[in-house]
C-alpha cells in the first residue's frame, strides 16, 4: 500500500452503497494524468462521512484531489493490452469548490 495524492476528474457519478452490518460507503472512477500523456483510471471507496459526502456532491466531469491509500493494479481490455490502474481508499477528497470557501473564510473581511 502507498499512501498519495491523485488529481483528476470524476468519471459519471459517485455512489453510496450499503456494506456488511449496514455499513456505508461511496464508490466512484477518477481519471487522473499518467504524466507521459496517459491516463489512468482510479477506483476509489471512501468510508470516512465527510470524504462520502464530498464525492456525493460531485458531478461528472468535476475536477477532485484525492488523498489515501494507493494499490497498484492491472486490467485487460477487449483486445487483451494490459492497462494500469490504481485502487485507492480516500480518507480526503478536496475539490475546487472547497477551496474557494476556504479562501472565503480565511480572508479578512475588506473594511
Amino acid at each position: 500500500m502507498i499512501d498519495g495524492l491523485v488529481a483528476g476528474k470524476l468519471v459519471g457519478l459517485a455512489e453510496m452503497r450499503e456494506g456488511k452490518n449496514a455499513s456505508q460507503f461511496g464508490v466512484a472512477k477518477v481519471r487522473a494524468n499518467a504524466g507521459d500523456g496517459q491516463a489512468i483510471l482510479v477506483n476509489v471507496i471512501a468510508f470516512a462521512p465527510e470524504a462520502c459526502a464530498a464525492l456525493m456532491a460531485l458531478d461528472d466531469g468535476d475536477s477532485v484531489a484525492l488523498a489515501g491509500a494507493l494499490t497498484p493494479k492491472v486490467w485487460s481490455d477487449k483486445q487483451g493490452n494490459t492497462k494500469p490502474s490504481l485502487d485507492m481508499v480516500v480518507n480526503n477528497v478536496m475539490t475546487a469548490y472547497q477551496v474557494t470557501t476556504k479562501q472565503a473564510t480565511d480572508m479578512p473581511e475588506a473594511k
